[in-house]
């Protein structure tokens, strides 16, 4: 299958969208304003620049979910952590806890938390919307970590613990 890449401007950095001929395989944030894929040209497709005018309408507000097919690959416990988390929705949030209870695995907060941690598709399947039991905010490996997930977290008026 061929590989598809658009990158966009957000307000949490540049964007890096890669598709395969059907669906999105991966999304990277910006990091100390790099991406993975800086060199390669751009070679969008229809979906990626569907998920690219999605994401737009997301961070204009206008957009509260998604409806880009997505391409998930990895292991069966991880699909499983990201599809129970495209069921969270904009303005909800959702515990290390409760994902691994959703999966069927109650004690596994450690895995889930990996499992998050990888996510290939952030925004999309909405992984900075995963709180500590507390309602703390942990950490985050997208763009510039927490500061990029309490901005989402704001942007999306989720409320955090004190």
């Amino acid at each position: 299958m061929n590989s598809h890449l658009v990158r966009m401007s957000s307000p949490i950095g540049r964007l890096e969208i890669v598709a395969n001929d059907d669906a999105i395989t991966a999304i990277t944030i910006e990091r100390s304003g790099m991406l993975p894929r800086d060199d390669d040209a751009e070679s969008p497709n229809d979906v990626a620049r569907l998920a690219a005018e999605q994401l737009e309408e997301y961070f204009d507000g206008d957009r509260r979910s998604f409806d880009v097919p997505l391409d998930l690959s990895g292991t069966a416990f991880r699909r499983s952590v990201w599809t129970a988390l495209i069921g969270v929705a904009w303005g909800e949030h959702t515990t290390y806890g409760e994902l691994g209870a959703a999966v069927g695995k109650p004690s596994a907060g450690r895995a889930v938390g990996g499992a998050i941690g990888a996510n290939p598709i952030p925004l999309l399947i909405g992984c900075h919307r995963v709180l500590g039991s507390d309602g703390r905010v942990t950490g985050y490996s997208g763009g510039e970590g927490i500061p990029t997930k309490l901005w989402l977290l704001q942007h999306e008026g989720i409320t955090l613990a004190a």
